[in-house]
């Protein structure tokens, strides 16, 4: 029957009406062996029933924990894992609501092969392209998990990685770091989930210390608290709405 149901999704996003999925959910993990890394982890919306597999997020589940996931169906109709694949999608872990290990055997289903994610960084020792003048006033963005202020590895580092080159070859006369939350209530799966008040400063305070960090003078570097800033649309939070809204923007003003 779940079979049967994950198709019916996939049927809609391949018809055009991928609208965004929202559930909280027990992940499960799905024990297949495709070479390293091509274990699935699935999650069940509970409101529909339907098994979705959210393999593709970069930061993976603690099956300890109940998981936030933000996604839209795939228009593929791969199938490896045994759930409707979202893709985009993204997984935060809600560490105030444990759950019992789930693991299930393969079932016939095979897993992804290991391919590096579209944001992975280069090292450090890869010399970055520098900017190109003119120069002019340019803001970078990173996005954030639920209620999170960590810059998520082959993710957020990446946003960060392409902001601090611009950076650090560019003019820069100060930069402004103002961080949102989604401090505004919104429903899934039957529960009202707002971040904390405090959570747009404390997200600016962590990446103003990265910048320091990375070489940026703590002197050019002012943090803001901006609220909830609401719904906007960037690539970088996979288009997915209620990502959009827990996010730092970097404002790098540049000399005259």
């Amino acid at each position: 029957m779940k079979r049967v149901v994950a198709l019916m999704a996939l049927l809609a996003a391949s018809a055009g009406a991928a609208a965004e999925v929202n559930f909280i959910t027990c992940p499960v993990y799905r024990d297949t062996d495709n070479g390293r890394k091509s274990g699935c982890w699935l999650g069940e919306d509970p409101a529909s029933g339907i098994r979705y597999d959210i393999t593709q997020s970069a930061a993976k589940p603690d099956w300890n924990f109940a998981v936030l996931v933000e996604g839209r169906v795939a228009a593929s109709p791969d199938d490896p894992c045994g759930g409707a694949v979202l893709d985009p999608v993204r997984v935060s872990i809600l560490l105030d609501q444990p759950c019992t290990r789930h693991m299930i055997p393969a079932e016939g289903f095979k897993g992804r092969k290991y391919v590096l994610p579209k944001r992975n960084i280069d090292p450090l020792s890869v010399v970055r392209a520098k900017p190109q003048p003119p120069f002019a006033t340019r803001s970078f963005r990173l996005f954030f998990d639920w209620n999170s202020d960590f810059i998520a590895y082959q993710r957020e580092d990446h946003s960060l990685d392409m902001a601090i080159a611009w950076i650090r070859g560019a003019p820069v006369r100060s930069l402004t770091v103002t961080g949102y939350a989604a401090t505004t209530p919104f429903n899934v799966s039957g529960q009202a989930m707002a971040e904390e008040k405090g959570m747009g400063q404390i997200r600016a305070d962590h990446v103003a210390e990265a910048l320091y960090r990375l070489g940026i003078p703590k002197a050019k570097i002012v943090t803001r608290n901006g609220g909830d800033g609401g719904v906007i649309a960037d690539a970088l939070a996979d288009d997915l709405p209620q990502a959009s809204r827990r996010r730092v923007e970097i404002v790098a003003e540049v000399a005259e």
